[in-house]
């Protein structure tokens, strides 16, 4: 039963990476669309000021601002492509027509019903239980509804659209065709019965949401402990999504708009000025703050404690990774560093992280801690609002509080961190070793040494990928060549069953799809 359920578990969570997988981008470009409009930075570079520079700033803004107001139809097309076994674009397309046929299903049966909501002067629809979803009036079930839809999507998508017919005048309807006649009808039956279901399911929410408010601070410290504890399951996308995506972190209105998610609150807020203080929804987004300044010290400390023979090529190792964390708060190649080769301070570094989410609370601070952008948008919007200064002080004592605590229990306890390893191996990659021999054309030879370690192409039964890991499910795993594998140059590998997690990095985008074309899928 465990291990049903962690199965099913591991399955949400790695599907429900596909779309957030883009989020980081979107958000990186708007703090370019909200730097370029700013005011205070307008007027130290007047140059902005031109008309055409301006317009590009709001044309910045608006574009990724529509992405984060739709959210939960990204989810639904987004999930429906992951969870599809073949031809994903099918799955994509069909997606978005069923979630206008949802759509107006449920606009129609509220309408029929005398149930659709009239907006508030000042409020809109916010507190109605309703909201626009594509100019479409519905119950708003937030990203919860796009993430059920796409799953539910995938799945009959699956299981129908393998369907063929030997009459000639039913062959039209073979295929993805069929699986659209069957998500008509779930769809009309999903949109009607909604109405009734979803009104019990949000008070639901409105009472975990506020079970954690009523927990406070020790609420918000659990939040950060386990979204740092979970990495090496690959669990922790389902402690963070929910508070940064749906209402469960917050919800407000804004320019006739109600937005719901400390994500979204924060996307929306940063380029109002008449915002002089972000909500208090921010804090369900800081648990970046760690992610951009404590593996500063984490790896400070790694190099610091290395075997002196070994300190070069620790740095050659760390400093990219740590750079990486520094500029877009990607960190999992560092974690696999040491969560299974000193979980002592895995676990411990998940408590500090916790630890300061509940000290930037306390201390009233309202700012982005995203990377070296959130830094620059810090200082943009000014001192009084983001108390951008207090917050680069705790970046210093956590860097200062990782580095010294970390180097003390690595040599107190003489813990196995990079460069500590009783007899070192350098993984050198095969891209490496045929360029040494002056071989450029090294690209297939790795994917194929790839597929040989996971046990060659039929043990493997599917491919996909999140930030940094490349998430295989395999036949049998005892013909995982763990000794092969290890020839290729990887961050950790996670076994799970037959379920395999390798640790690859940021370019995992681009070996996920070398494997799947090498495999044919």
């Amino acid at each position: 039963m465990k291990k049903k359920v962690m199965s099913v578990l591991e399955t949400i969570s790695k599907t429900m990476v596909q779309p957030l997988m883009y989020l980081s981008v979107i958000g990186i470009v708007m703090v370019i669309g909200v730097l370029i409009t700013n005011k205070t930075i307008v007027g130290i570079l007047p140059f902005l000021q031109w008309g055409p520079i301006q317009m590009l700033g709001m044309l910045i803004y608006q574009g990724m601002m529509v992405v984060i107001n739709n959210l939960s139809t990204l989810f639904c097309i987004g999930i429906a492509a992951a969870v599809a076994k073949k031809e994903k674009h099918q799955a994509a397309i069909l997606a978005f027509i069923s979630l206008l046929i949802f759509l107006t299903a449920n606009n129609a049966t509220l309408t029929a019903l005398g149930k659709l909501a009239e907006p508030q002067e000042m409020l809109g629809l916010i507190g109605t239980g309703q909201g626009n979803v594509l100019g479409i009036q519905v119950l708003d079930t937030g990203v919860f509804g796009g993430i059920i839809l796409g799953f539910v999507i995938g799945a009959v998508y699956n299981r129908t659209s393998d369907k063929k017919f030997s009459q000639a005048w039913l062959q039209m309807w073979a295929g993805a065709k069929w699986s659209l006649l069957w998500l008509i009808g779930i769809m009309i039956t999903f949109g009607f019965a909604i109405t009734f279901i979803w009104p019990p399911v949000q008070y639901a929410i409105e009472s975990v949401a506020n079970l954690i408010s009523e927990t406070g601070n020790f609420g918000l410290f659990l939040y950060g402990f386990l979204e740092r504890i979970l990495i090496p399951t690959g669990l922790h996308h389902l402690i963070y999504a929910p508070f940064q995506f749906s209402p469960l972190g917050g919800t407000i209105e804004m320019g006739g708009q109600t937005i719901s998610g400390a994500y979204a609150i924060f996307m929306a807020e940063m380029s109002n000025p008449a915002i002089t203080q972000f909500s208090d929804t921010v804090r369900w987004m800081t648990t970046a703050f760690t992610k951009t300044f404590g593996y500063i010290g984490i790896v400070a400390a790694f190099i610091y404690t290395a075997k002196p023979e070994n300190k070069d090529r620790i740095k050659a190792m760390l400093i990219p990774l740590v750079v990486t964390s520094f500029m877009v708060s990607i960190t999992e190649p560092i974690d696999f560093l040491f969560v299974f080769a000193a979980p002592v301070l895995y676990f411990l570094h998940a408590v500090i992280a916790g630890s300061f989410m509940v000290i930037i609370n306390l201390l009233g601070i309202r700012a982005s801690t995203n990377g070296l952008s959130g830094i620059i948008l810090n200082i943009a919007l000014g001192a009084e609002k983001t108390k951008w200064p207090l917050l680069m002080l705790l970046a210093v004592i956590q860097i200062l509080l990782y580095f010294f605590l970390f180097s003390y229990l690595i040599k107190k306890f003489n813990l196995k961190t990079p460069g500590r390893e009783d007899e070192v191996v350098p993984v050198t990659s095969v891209s490496a070793k045929n360029q040494q021999d002056g071989n450029d054309e090294t690209t297939d030879n790795d994917i194929k040494e790839l597929i040989m370690a996971l046990g060659n192409k039929e043990n493997i039964v599917s491919v996909d990928n999140c930030f940094t890991r490349l998430r295989v499910t395999l036949n049998d795993a005892t013909k995982l060549d763990k000794e092969r594998m290890n020839q290729l140059e990887h961050s950790g590998i996670v076994e799970k069953d037959n379920d395999i997690q390798i640790i690859f990095g940021l370019n995992v985008t681009d070996i996920s799809y070398e494997v799947k074309k090498e495999l044919g899928m």
